[in-house]
């Protein structure tokens, strides 16, 4: 079984190097009173997983009957049949419907069952930045007529993607990417539970590869221990969307810009990367390829941007030019 899975927190306070985050959701827990939320940061920060510790600690035993998790791409990513067979879905399902009014009725559905021993129950809506312009101007009439008896969560690792009518009856709640130290001392931890092993240096390098991921660092760890002088940290952590991002840099110096922006926006569409995450493997590219400082400076004037709600497309489109006339012009 994977690690990822075995040491995934159950409680609040396992929940780790989020501690002012989880602060506020314990004292939702404490006071019961949740108020819609927008959840954002990295993948592996720990997003769903406090939600999910939220709820055990609202309902107890009755939290999995009081929580709906929804995930956007099992909504309106894989297509009419995917939710006509959808065991979830299957007897809701509307055939001769389109895709966007089988989700307003799915989701009506499940927020008009009455809430189990409780005042209220969660809706959760994971990759919410997978929501359609439509589907969400939806939700914000959905969470109008069912707020008295639902608490609607919205899990992104793209907040600007989410529709002002939503995000202002939000909470807003960011997960930050995980410090080496905190990411090392878990991953120490897991090591004395399995009885395992690990030279200091690969694990060192696990750590660095991980950047912030706690998720990926539990997978990379496992794969090395079980691996030991088999596993290439470097093969391994030289991801698709990696070789993506090279791809784009090679296109950008080809001098073929429309085909470099439809690259980089193909990892926040269709891989779901954060625009902060595609920055990062754009860096990953920089450091290893090109090691130029002007490219440095722009992928940090890039980052602030973002980190300010900046429109995701805009600056990562704004970065490529800057990068095709400052540097392979």
């Amino acid at each position: 079984m994977l690690w990822s899975e075995v040491y995934r927190p159950k409680g609040c306070d396992e929940i780790i190097g989020q501690d002012e985050v989880i602060r506020y959701l314990v004292s939702f827990a404490e006071s019961g009173s949740v108020p819609h939320m927008l959840i954002s940061g990295p993948h592996g920060t720990g997003k769903t997983a406090a939600v999910e510790c939220l709820a055990r600690r609202l309902y107890a035993d009755n939290w999995e009957a009081n929580t709906t998790i929804f995930s956007a791409t099992d909504l309106l990513g894989r297509g009419k049949s995917a939710l006509e067979e959808d065991e979830r879905f299957s007897h809701i399902y509307q055939k001769g419907q389109s895709r966007i009014v089988n989700f307003k009725y799915i989701v009506k559905w499940y927020a008009s069952m009455r809430p189990l021993d409780a005042p209220f129950k969660l809706m959760v809506f994971e990759d919410a930045h997978d929501l359609t312009f439509e589907a969400q101007q939806a939700l914000r009439r959905t969470m109008e007529r069912y707020s008295a008896t639902c608490r609607f969560i919205f899990i992104t690792t793209r907040p600007s993607a989410i529709i002002p009518a939503i995000a202002s009856r939000c909470l807003p709640l960011f997960f930050a990417p995980l410090k080496s130290e905190v990411v090392r001392a878990r991953l120490e931890e897991i090591l004395a539970a399995e009885s395992a092993t690990l030279p200091a240096d690969d694990l060192d390098l696990v750590v660095h590869a991980a950047r912030g991921d706690l998720r990926r660092a539990i997978i990379y760890l496992q794969l090395a221990v079980r691996l030991r002088n088999d596993f290439d940290l470097a093969e391994v952590s030289r991801s698709e969307t990696g070789n993506m991002a090279e791809s784009a840099f090679d296109t950008l110096r080809a001098g073929n810009f429309d085909a470099a922006s439809r690259i980089v926006e193909s990892l926040m569409i269709e891989y779901g990367l954060s625009p902060q995450e595609v920055v990062q493997e754009l860096r990953q590219v920089i450091r290893r390829e090109y090691n130029h400082p002007v490219l440095a400076v722009a992928l940090a004037d890039t980052d602030y941007r973002l980190c300010h709600n900046a429109n995701d497309f805009v600056q990562v489109n704004a970065l490529l030019a800057r990068i095709a006339s400052e540097v392979f012009l």
